[in-house]
């Protein structure tokens, strides 16, 4: 396993291949579909006046983007401390990860892959990591919590920001445009397509 370090320069993106295992240490932010939206409409699309402490909030979160990673992610926060801490369906972010890409975000951590237009964002400028769903407790023996943003949208929506060491994941799609959900989908089509034109010779 290659031990990283946030935040990841290009150089380290640009080493990385598919199905390489990875242990990543440093500070990143958690995010999932609302708080994306959230951010897009506040301070992308403008669409939604910023409130209260919402500006200070996302200035804090900036320095965080540049280089960094966000997990997509919901976790269990009791007593200060991670309890949980399992991987959401990234897919789910599939239209809302562009912003943050362009804001300097590098790394991408979920689970079940990510769409061809991310894979195309992530081209020559980042990687997605995959973190095996199930195992949320394994993943909260690797995170401290720091601190969080945006908390008024409920635990699992919230921004919240966590120190990693040496969290355990894989490369799924690298800064190639390899992608190794994509191969599984393609290769299992390929097989379905194979036994779908078997004619049947079972007895009758």
């Amino acid at each position: 396993m290659r031990a990283i370090t946030l935040p990841f320069s290009d150089e380290v993106i640009r080493s990385l291949k598919v199905g390489d295992p990875v242990g990543l240490t440093g500070v990143m932010i958690t995010g999932r579909d609302t708080a994306h939206k959230w951010m897009i409409d506040t301070f992308v699309k403008k669409s939604r006046p910023a409130q209260g402490d919402d500006a200070a909030a996302y200035a804090a979160i900036q320095p965080l983007l540049a280089g960094g990673a966000i997990y997509h992610c919901g976790p269990v926060i009791q007593d200060n401390r991670v309890i949980a801490a399992g991987p959401t369906t990234s897919a789910r972010m599939n239209e809302l990860s562009g912003f943050l890409i362009d804001k300097g975000v590098r790394g991408l951590i979920g689970k079940g892959g990510m769409g061809e237009t991310v894979r195309e964002q992530l081209r020559n400028r980042g990687v997605y990591f995959a973190f095996t769903g199930g195992c949320a407790a394994l993943a909260s023996s690797h995170m401290v919590l720091k601190g969080v943003f945006y908390e008024d949208l409920g635990m699992a929506e919230a921004v919240w920001v966590i120190e990693l060491d040496r969290l355990p994941l894989v490369v799924g799609i690298d800064a190639h445009g390899n992608d190794i959900f994509g191969a599984a989908r393609t290769n299992a089509e390929r097989v379905f397509r194979s036994y779908s034109a078997t004619p049947c010779t079972g007895r009758q």
